[in-house]
C-alpha cells in the first residue's frame, strides 16, 4: 500500500470513528458559546477592499459559525449567527437592520454547508458543503441587500451616493441592482471562500478539542 493511499485511508477511518462518536449536551453549549464570542470578536476586525466602496467590510465572522456547524450541526452553525448579532445589537447603528441582513447572509451559508457535511462526514463533503454554502450566500446577498441593506443605507447616504461610489470603480454601473450582482455577490462568495479555506486548514486540529474526544 502506497504512503498515499496509507494516509487516506487513515483519514477515512478518522472520519468513520468522528462519526460514530457524540458530544456531550454541556460540551456543545458550551462549545456554541465560546465560538458565538469568537464570531462577535471577529465582527470588529473588518477592514475595506479596494475595489469596493469603502462603506462596504471584509470580516470572517461567519468562521466560527460554520465551525459549529461542522462540529455540533447545523443549529449550532445558526445559533452562532444569532449570538453574535444579538451581541452586535447592544452597539448597532443600523437599528438591527444591519444585524439582520448579516444573520441572514450567515445562515444561508452555514446550514447548506453543515448539512451536506452532516450527511457524510468527509473532507470532500466539507469542501463540496462550503462552496455551495458560499454560492448560496453571494446569491441570496442580491436580494438581502437590495430590499433591506440598502433602504437602510439611503437614510443615511443618498442612492445617488451609493452608486456613485460603485461607478468611481466602474463607470459602466447604471443602477443599484447591478452593482449588486457585479459587485457585491462576488464579493461575498470570496467572503464565504475565505472562511472556507481558513475552517478546512484548522477544523481537524480543533475537532478533538470542541467534541472532547482525544
Amino acid at each position: 500500500m502506497s504512503e498515499t493511499t496509507q494516509t487516506k485511508t487513515l483519514e477515512q477511518r478518522a472520519m468513520e470513528i468522528e462519526s460514530t462518536q457524540t458530544t456531550s449536551p454541556i460540551r456543545m453549549l458550551a462549545g456554541t458559546g465560546m465560538l458565538s464570542a469568537v464570531a462577535f470578536i471577529l465582527m470588529f476586525l473588518d477592514f475595506s477592499v479596494p475595489i469596493m466602496p469603502s462603506f462596504i467590510k471584509m470580516d470572517l465572522s461567519e468562521l466560527p459559525a460554520l465551525i459549529a456547524g461542522f462540529a455540533y450541526g447545523p443549529i449550532s452553525g445558526v445559533c452562532v449567527c444569532l449570538i453574535k448579532n444579538l451581541l452586535h445589537l447592544t452597539i448597532t447603528s443600523t437599528g438591527g437592520v444591519g444585524e439582520l441582513c448579516n444573520f441572514l447572509l450567515g445562515v444561508t451559508f452555514v446550514l447548506p454547508a453543515s448539512f451536506i457535511y452532516r450527511a457524510k462526514k468527509t473532507k470532500k463533503t466539507a469542501l463540496i458543503g462550503s462552496l455551495i454554502g458560499a454560492v448560496v450566500m453571494g446569491i441570496f446577498s442580491i436580494a438581502i441587500n437590495y430590499y433591506l441593506t440598502y433602504p437602510v443605507y439611503y437614510n443615511f447616504m443618498p442612492k445617488e451616493t451609493i452608486l456613485e461610489a460603485y461607478q468611481l470603480i466602474l463607470p459602466g454601473m447604471k443602477s443599484i441592482l447591478q452593482c449588486l450582482v457585479v459587485f457585491n455577490a462576488p464579493f461575498t462568495f470570496v467572503k464565504g471562500l475565505c472562511s472556507v479555506i481558513i475552517t478546512l486548514v484548522i477544523y481537524k486540529p480543533l475537532s478533538p478539542i470542541l467534541k472532547g474526544h482525544h
